[in-house]
């Protein structure tokens, strides 16, 4: 057995599917995917960054419900919070945490309507099959500020397949990012086996760099 709302999340082949489904399941995120997973993915990217110093103001990316910006703040990051997401409706439960500074719905695949102004840029569980691929990582970086640190999940099933091995190796070679470091890590707990043995053992990279 698989959980249906994930599967589903993880086969989307279109923007309008994309909207579709986040729009049914922004009510149930963390009450059901997220707790009864043992989501773990937005603490790992969370202390990870901060581990790698951090920076502010920081750009929470596919940001949904604010799962990575609760993390944030649980371990310390004190300066603003900045949200973007393609779901209309899971930027609304964000925003009723009020964690968030600002809230932008924004498709990453495109050049995002935001200033360049970050320090900080991560997200978790945005870069996976049936999302986002690695064209959105240009528009994330004409974001940042020189030295903006950035720590984005890549979900191990599509880092190779869908080229973000070689993509982030072009923007090391082309001298956009530098201090690159990946650190796999455990996507979902123990309690994850029960509900969805098809991917509880599912792993990511974070990763680490630095705008130049």
């Amino acid at each position: 057995m698989t959980d249906p709302d994930l599967s589903g999340a993880l086969t989307l082949n279109s923007p309008e599917a994309c909207l579709a489904h986040y729009r049914a399941w922004a009510d149930s995120y963390d009450s059901g995917f997220a707790e009864g997973m043992d989501y773990l993915l937005p603490a790992h990217v969370a202390a990870t960054f901060l581990a790698a110093g951090g920076g502010s103001p920081v750009l929470d990316v596919g940001a949904g419900t604010g799962l990575l910006a609760e993390r944030l703040r649980e371990m310390g990051q004190a300066g603003p919070i900045d949200a973007v997401d393609f779901s209309a409706e899971m930027l609304g439960r964000a925003a009723e945490k009020g964690i968030y500074r600002t809230l932008a719905q924004a498709d990453i695949t495109q050049p995002i309507a935001l200033p360049r102004q970050y320090g900080g840029i991560v997200s978790s569980g945005t870069f996976t099959a049936g999302h986002v691929g690695p064209e959105a990582f240009v528009h994330l970086i004409a974001l940042a500020l020189p030295g903006a640190q950035f720590a984005l999940s890549v979900n191990l099933r599509v880092w190779t397949a869908q080229g973000f091995d070689r993509a982030v190796a072009a923007l090391q070679s082309a001298g956009q990012i530098t201090a690159l470091q990946l650190i796999e890590v455990q996507i979902y707990g123990a309690a994850a086996a029960a509900i969805d043995p098809d991917h509880a053992t599912d792993r990511a990279q974070v990763v680490l760099f630095r705008a130049t």
